[in-house]
């Protein structure tokens, strides 16, 4: 169960400001605040979502980093997706499914908590917003696309290397990146093998080429892509949309 916490104003919510995200009107703004009900902080390894569990709520990751993962019966999991801040958490909960994955912080995060029961009212009170959320979702499984794909198609390396392109063009887009693109995130080389299905042996040695190519520098608290430019062409990596992401 979340812990509900004392929240933020929407009028000061940092994600107004980021580069990325397109900011909300006044109006909407004021809309979100009765809409929201609180925010919940995660640590490193905490999970917001419990795969098979029902009545969680939705969620808006406002700062730090999520993984989204499908764990099979005999232990072991694929990750399907990295979540960051503006990226919303929890739409299936909408309809009261069971969740078919878990969300867990690989950074220390902060979330907004939205009111699940009302969810309805945003979509018919807000068509704008609702429209938001549809794109969110229809980006969302153009994500999962590209994933299916590096698993079918790519070489090791392309994987690899895409993953990281793809993590520090997210990171540049709200803010988290820093100079010499490099994010300072902790994902092991057993996440890497989770998410790319790989082998940990096989991920140790595409990681070493292509440091040894001066494509990427996968360290244990660090990604750094030196060349975004030739990385990208050698990941066959493209941005489907330059334009800010909504959020709610």
């Amino acid at each position: 169960m979340h812990r509900v916490e004392e929240t933020v104003k929407c009028r000061e919510c940092p994600l107004q400001d980021c580069p990325g995200l397109r900011g909300h009107e006044p109006d909407e703004i004021a809309y979100l605040e009765k809409f929201k009900i609180g925010e919940t902080r995660l640590a490193r390894g905490e999970r917001v979502i419990e795969q098979g569990e029902r009545g969680h709520g939705i969620f808006t990751l406002i700062e730090g980093l999520l993984i989204r993962f499908r764990s099979l019966e005999d232990g072991r999991r694929q990750i399907v997706n990295f979540m960051f801040p503006g990226d919303l958490v929890g739409l299936q909960g909408a309809f009261d499914d069971p969740a078919t994955h878990s969300v867990e912080a690989l950074l220390p995060s902060r979330l907004c908590v939205f009111n699940r029961a009302r969810f309805h009212t945003l979509v018919s009170d807000r068509p704008q917003l609702g429209f938001d959320l549809t794109w969110l979702a229809a980006k969302e499984e153009t994500a999962l696309e590209e994933h299916i794909v590096a698993l079918g198609r790519r070489s090791a390396k392309e994987r690899v290397c895409y993953l990281a392109v793809w993590l520090l063009h997210r990171a540049s887009a709200t803010g988290m990146a820093e100079g010499g693109n490099r994010l300072k995130v902790t994902i092991t080389q057993a996440q890497i093998a989770d998410m790319l299905g790989l082998s940990l042996v096989h991920t140790n040695r595409t990681v070493k080429a292509l440091e040894r190519a001066g494509l990427v520098c996968w360290s244990q608290r660090e990604i750094a892509v030196p060349d975004m430019i030739k990385a990208s062409e050698f990941a066959s990596f493209e941005p489907h949309s330059k334009a800010p992401r909504p959020f709610i």
